[in-house]
Formats: C-alpha cells, structure tokens, sequence
C-alpha cells in the first residue's frame, strides 16, 4: 500500500489545460491589439452568436459558422474610420480661446467700423464748415460792394481850371492842383489801356470803363497801375505831378465818350452824384 504523504506535505495537483483553453491562451494578447468595436465584433463572431443584418438573405441561411466567416470577411474588410472625425474630448481652455479671439476680433471690427465714421463725420464737417466760410466771403464781397461808390472825384484837392476856353484855346478837362505825390484814383470800374508818356502831359494812364467811357489822367508824377490790369472805383492808379506842360502840381482829368467825343467832366461826375 503506497505511502499517503502527510497533509503538509501534500501538494495540489497542476491545473491541466483543456484542449479549449489552451487554444484561447493568445486570444486576450491578440486582442489588445485590435480597437475595442472590433475586439467586440471578433469575440461574439468567435461565439458564432451574431449575424450582419447587412447580409443577404442567402448568407444567413448558411451555417452559423460559415455566417460567421462571411460577417467577419466583411466587418474586417470595411475602411477603418479615421481619427480625426470621432469625437473627442473638448479642452476648456482651448474653447475659451477660441471665444476670446472671436470676441477680440469682432472688438477690432467695431473699432474700425467706429474710426471709419468719425472720419467720414470729420470730413464732412470740414466740407461744411469750408462751405459756410465761403457763403460768408461772398456774403462780404456783396456788402463791400453795395457799399462802394460806382463813382468817385478822380483826387482831392482845389479845382483850379475847368473845361472850356482858356488863353485862347480850348481846354479839354479840369485841373485838380495839390501837393506832388497826392493819390490819384480811377473815378469807375474799369481796365487800363494805356499807361506811360504821353506828348504834353508828361506821363498819362487811359481807363475804359464798363460802359465804354475813356477817362484820361495826366501830368502824375509816378504810375502804379499798368496796361490791361483791372481796376476799382477809388483805386489809386498814380500820383499827382508837374510833368509835361504844367504851371505847378496837379492833375489834368478828361472824360471821352462815344468813342472820342471829349465832355466837361464837372458835368459828367455831377450826372453820377460826384462833386469837384
């Protein structure tokens, strides 16, 4: 009768694999490697347990295990999804970023949006302010000019010839005497045409006003104003002298009209409500 170890001794038999288990040892390791949808759809295909509804009719009256085969061929030819599109988890941080350079840049949108109306704000007013400044210039120019004379005396000073006979001929102007350098003035509106000697007056200035009318300045000591420039009614256009044939300091005033026709000026000016 063999010997019964004591119970110390006693040792627990080894766990014998069974064919099944020993077949399924690698199952687990080979597992891991596939993703978690197909370790799942390995295992219930290995159970021969599920069947595609994808499949036709025919492939689910096979035996089950060959309607496993087919399901697995299938499932394992299919593409694999990308990673990019499953979706993940969302980063806190990342999204609020996110929102922050939304905010900023809607921020800078508005700021512009602002800059570009106040410019265009600024502009105009300059335009307005540009206008009314030029509406009150002409408003200006319109009161001066109401309130200019049309006519003027041509210089002050003591009348002291007129027109008429005088020593034996006739003289065709008045003389205004007063002191050498004494303004003289266009008595109208007018454009000089003619500026510079003239035979018996020394120097002359010749203006033809609006109407047509000539008058004719002479003796001046100096000249300010020149041929072909425009001129007002009490603009200076020279000096009063003693050139050409004079007996003291004046000046010697004509009016021409109808093309030459010389007139008494007293007369001329009095129809205009000017007095010598």
């Amino acid at each position: 009768m063999p010997a019964t170890p004591p119970d110390g001794d006693r040792q627990s038999p080894a766990p014998q694999a069974s064919e099944g288990q020993h077949a399924d040892a690698g199952a687990p390791a080979r597992s891991k490697l596939l993703p978690p949808h197909r370790q799942l759809m390995a295992a219930l295909l290995a159970a021969s347990a599920l069947v595609p509804f994808s499949q036709p009719a025919e492939a689910r009256e096979q035996p089950v295990s060959e309607q496993g085969s087919v399901a697995l061929k299938a499932f394992v030819a299919q593409p694999e999804r990308p990673r990019s599109l499953s979706p993940g988890p969302v980063d806190p941080y990342t999204e609020i970023a996110e929102i922050k350079s939304v905010a900023m840049a809607e921020e800078e949108r508005q700021e512009r949006k602002a800059e570009r109306r106040a410019a265009k704000a600024k502009a105009k007013a300059k335009a307005e302010a540009k206008r009314k400044a030029a509406e009150r210039a002409k408003k200006r120019a319109a009161e001066r000019a109401a309130a200019r004379p049309d006519f003027v005396r041509p210089a002050v000073g003591r009348l002291t010839s007129g027109f008429g006979a005088r020593w034996g001929t006739t003289h065709t102007g008045i003389d205004i005497a007063n002191a050498i350098g004494t303004p003289i003035v266009a008595v109208a509106d007018g454009t000089v045409i003619e500026a510079g000697p003239a035979s018996g007056f020394g120097l002359w200035v010749k203006v033809r006003h609006d109407d047509g009318t000539v008058t004719v300045y002479g003796h001046m000591n100096e000249i300010t104003a020149g041929a072909g420039q425009r001129v007002r009614a009490g603009q200076q256009i020279a000096t009063i002298g003693n050139r050409g044939y004079s007996t003291g300091p004046h000046l010697h005033f004509e009016v021409w009209v109808d093309g030459g026709t010389k007139v008494d000026p007293l007369g001329w000016l009095a129809a205009r409500g000017v007095s010598v």
